[in-house]
């Protein structure tokens, strides 16, 4: 593979470092009606973007089209960190059947609203086929929390542990969010499409019980009772659609990470964002919980994808987040040694200032600090600020409707852009991958065995 590595590494020297984008698709979706009790503060209203004129709209949207269509000839920095990914993705398309290639995608409220990741999603299984939603987190953990390919409820009596705190036991899961309760007959249902069945939670001493169901069928019934640390359940079921439902049997405290439904071969892309989340919150959860459901994962590609929320805490300097970073990606790795990482560089931001919209200043020692981390950590670096068309762009992006009003947050078509243009940014490169591994390998060889489960 590192004779791979080097030769598909020096294939993209003529490809420099940005990025991409394509027209969007449309993937407008029903918000699912839920019996959630509210979980989160309701969110402050996202203030109306200033008024521009059709003229000044069309000009704006042909600038940034300009601007993603002139990222699509450059590429993604240290290209050759995605080579596992792509041979994996090389042989998901040789063979049928089997487990998925799985993505987790770890972030912050970019991440969260589920455009982004969907349409990311949505692109990626229809080239390399459905594997399934993955790992969906359990019931509703936040205010506006969906996932476009699950629909998730919850009764009333779940309370979230984890999500921005800084301070508790950590014992939150891949998520670093779980739902706890001490109440019997508290349920969580997932209506979903797949037939392999797992089920995270944790064990603790003392823990209840619960049944889980399937279309109205109880399928088993779970102690959570034992030692500190990481359960999982496991099931073949028939494909198609289920609906699941998890229902507590006494008062005992139960804890509950989330659900994995998956279907044979394809791909997952699995949303993990939160939202005002920094990347080093990942290092404030319990590490050994983290880290073996990270492994029960096993991932093809992890994409951490932060720095908005970085950029506002001024304590944060480049040297201190590139060491952050780091850190992070150790803990991955730690995990799940060969998977591929793209740390995905913040976007840009804008504020007002004596009446005039400028850009974020400090956005840009985040970004310096992205890069180096991913350089200096084997990892493959997207610019998304450069991306949009640099330090500024967010200003055109709010008057093209791709934005929100405030400089900060994306449209739904905006994010959709942002995904479509990763996808064929990294369809581009998959197909240089295939070239060269051709030339070395010859069309039909599948190349050395590489541990992947």
């Amino acid at each position: 593979m590192k004779h791979l590595a080097l030769l598909f590494a020096a294939a993209l020297l003529a490809m420099p470092v940005l990025t991409a984008v394509a027209p969007a698709a449309s993937s407008t979706k029903k918000k699912a009606k839920s019996t959630a009790r509210k979980t989160a503060t309701r969110r402050k209203a996202v203030p109306k973007p200033p008024p521009v004129s059709a003229e000044q709209k069309a000009e704006a949207a042909e600038t940034v089209q300009s601007h993603m269509s002139e990222a699509m000839e450059l590429g993604i920095q240290n290209a050759a960190a995605m080579v596992p990914f792509y041979e994996l993705l090389f042989r998901q398309e040789q063979q049928s059947g089997g487990e998925p290639l799985r993505v987790l995608q770890f972030g912050d409220s970019h991440t969260a609203s589920d455009d982004w990741a969907g349409e990311l999603r949505a692109r990626f299984q229809q080239k390399f086929g459905n594997g399934g939603p993955g790992f969906v987190q359990a019931g509703r953990p936040f205010a506006g929390f969906r996932r476009f390919d699950a629909k998730s409820t919850m009764s009333r009596n779940w309370k979230p542990e984890g999500l921005l705190a800084r301070e508790g036991d950590g014992l939150y899961g891949i998520a670093g969010v779980s739902m706890a309760t001490g109440y019997a007959n508290e349920t969580i249902t997932l209506d979903a499409e797949g037939q392999t069945f797992e089920f995270f939670y944790l064990q603790q001493p003392g823990g209840g019980s619960f049944t889980l169901e399937d279309n109205d069928v109880v399928l088993d019934t779970v102690s959570t009772d034992g030692a500190v640390g990481p359960g999982f359940y496991r099931k073949e079921l028939a494909s198609g659609a289920h609906h699941l439902v998890l229902r507590t049997l006494n008062s005992a405290p139960v804890r509950v990470h989330g659900w994995v439904l998956e279907k044979r071969g394809g791909i997952t892309w699995e949303q993990l964002g939160i939202n005002g989340a920094q990347a080093d919150l990942l290092l404030l959860w319990d590490q050994q919980t983290l880290r073996k459901e990270i492994e029960r994962r096993n991932p093809a590609l992890v994409v951490l994808a932060y720095g908005t929320n970085e950029a506002r805490r001024p304590d944060w300097t480049a040297e201190s987040y590139a060491a952050s970073l780091k850190q992070v990606v150790q803990t991955i790795r730690a995990a799940s040694p060969t998977t591929s990482i793209l740390i995905i560089g913040a976007p840009d931001q804008a504020i007002y200032s004596r009446r005039r919209i400028v850009p974020y200043e400090a956005v840009d020692k985040i970004l310096i600090a992205q890069r180096e981390a991913a350089l200096a950590n084997g990892c493959a670096f997207w610019n998304l600020r450069a991306a949009m068309g640099g330090k500024g762009s967010m200003k055109q992006w709010v008057q093209a409707g791709l934005a929100q009003g405030d400089f900060v947050h994306f449209t739904s078509p905006g994010y959709r852009l942002v995904g479509d243009s990763l996808f064929e940014l990294i369809m581009g490169q998959y197909g240089v991958f295939q070239t060269v591994r051709r030339q070395v390998l010859g069309a039909n060889d599948n190349g050395p065995s590489i541990k992947t489960h």
